[in-house]
């Protein structure tokens, strides 16, 4: 149900973001975790990115 309700929030949004859109990243991402060398973003459907320097 999580993930159905995510993909219509996400097909209402504009194809082009051109600033940042803070009810966009309040709805996808559950936290982002800052490390010395990286930062990782857990997404709200468990999905999670680390990102290096």
């Amino acid at each position: 149900m999580r993930i159905a309700g995510m993909g219509t929030f996400l097909q209402e949004q504009p194809t082009a973001l051109t600033e940042y859109d803070e009810p966009l990243v309040r709805q996808l991402i559950e936290k982002v975790t800052v490390y010395e060398d990286r930062f990782t973003v857990e997404f709200k459907s468990s999905v999670t990115v680390n990102v290096d320097r």
